[in-house]
């Protein structure tokens, strides 16, 4: 199906219709038209939401639990392996790269930046999924109460289309928009993190040393194996929320569009629970413990992603032991959804890539090794 029929079908249509609507007049939650039934419901899950939104682990590992439960929702497994990558980013802050280039203050600013970014796509979507359960369970569909958790009137049509018509590439394109859409003023524009992470000369550094890879890890055959494989995708404009979305599309495309790859993937993640270091699938690289001493002077110890002869591993601390968790301000009120057109993202192009990663990443770990010994030469 091309393009053109594809986005004049039943479903698009529809969706069009009813966003064209909100947009003109959005919706106002009715307090006092909900039932007891509905307060308790509501209660209850966000209760349970904020259960497991204590840190990066807990909300990975649940994102893996609701789609082991329900696989028919795509989009939770593609962010359980994007939050996992996260957490990897986050202890990476503490580990022997990062240490090496960034001051405790600039650090503490990325981790900041990164934790409010995975707090705020929990909060708002695990709701959602919880929501769907209790339909599911119920036998009919709740999503007019998605506006009593500050959810976004774009995805209470998704929802309402996704139970009457199952596409799940749909849902999860839709809930990507979404997740994306709703951190661009919360964390990407706010002020705070503007001056402190994205407008710092360390995190243009980043970009230059294609830090912001996304890596899914598995094994070929499993048998005997430690060192995983990888395929993903790099994100080199973060401050675009139009190049944010084409990677969450790439990257469904490498999950879903392989069912074989697919399943060994989901077998990795099932197999490997989410600690945070990157020993999880490299622990021929990577050691969650500390082998030399704070403050030794860096040396080059990796070729062709492999230990010098000799070498100790390089440091990648598990999350419980690098970061403490955070208490998080609520939430900024206010619906991002306000042109229909951004429908047109669910229009399934052709996302054709293999996912090759293995040597753009051995590069850049070499890089860092690179930089790291520069600046201890500049500074020196």
């Amino acid at each position: 199906m091309n393009k053109i029929n594809l986005f004049n079908s039943h479903s698009f249509t529809e969706i069009k219709i009813e966003l064209k609507k909100k947009q003109k007049s959005p919706a106002i939650p009715d307090i006092l038209g909900l039932s007891d039934e509905d307060r308790v419901l509501i209660n209850q899950i966000k209760e349970e939401t904020n259960r497991l939104n204590v840190n990066n682990v807990t909300r990975t590992q649940a994102y893996l639990k609701f789609y082991l439960a329900h696989p028919e929702i795509h989009w939770a497994f593609l962010g359980h392996m994007v939050s996992r990558n996260g957490g990897w980013n986050m202890t990476d802050l503490k580990g022997d790269f990062l240490s090496n280039l960034l001051s405790e203050k600039e650090r503490k600013a990325f981790f900041s930046f990164l934790e409010r970014g995975n707090w705020l796509i929990f909060q708002d979507v695990y709701p959602q999924f919880l929501l769907y359960e209790e339909s599911l369970r119920q036998n009919k569909r709740l999503f007019h109460l998605l506006p009593h958790f500050n959810v976004s009137t774009f995805m209470e049509t998704i929802w309402n289309q996704f139970w009457k018509y199952g596409d799940p590439y749909k849902l999860a394109i839709a809930l990507v928009i979404n997740e994306q859409s709703y951190l661009e003023k919360r964390v990407v524009q706010n002020p705070v993190y503007k001056k402190s992470v994205l407008d710092t000369l360390e995190f243009m550094l980043q970009d230059l040393l294609s830090l912001n890879h996304i890596l899914f890890p598995y094994f070929e055959h499993r048998k005997n194996e430690t060192k995983a494989a990888l395929i993903g995708q790099t994100l080199r404009h973060f401050s675009s929320l139009h190049e944010r979305i084409l990677l969450g599309k790439r990257l469904y495309s490498l999950l879903f569009d392989n069912k074989r790859r697919l399943q060994k993937i989901v077998n990795w993640a099932a197999s490997h629970p989410h600690t945070g270091s990157r020993k999880d699938y490299w622990p021929h690289l990577f050691h969650d413990v500390r082998e030399s001493l704070p403050g030794f002077l860096y040396k080059k110890r990796i070729r062709n992603c492999q230990l010098r002869k000799g070498e100790r591993p390089i440091y990648s601390p598990k999350l419980i032991y690098a970061w403490k968790d955070v208490a998080h301000t609520e939430a900024e009120i206010g619906d991002w959804f306000n042109d229909w057109r951004v429908i047109h993202y669910l229009i399934r192009e052709n996302c054709e890539t293999d996912g090759e990663i293995m040597d753009e990443y051995c590069e850049t770990i070499e890089k860092i090794e690179l930089a790291i010994l520069a600046k201890k030469v500049i500074f020196r």
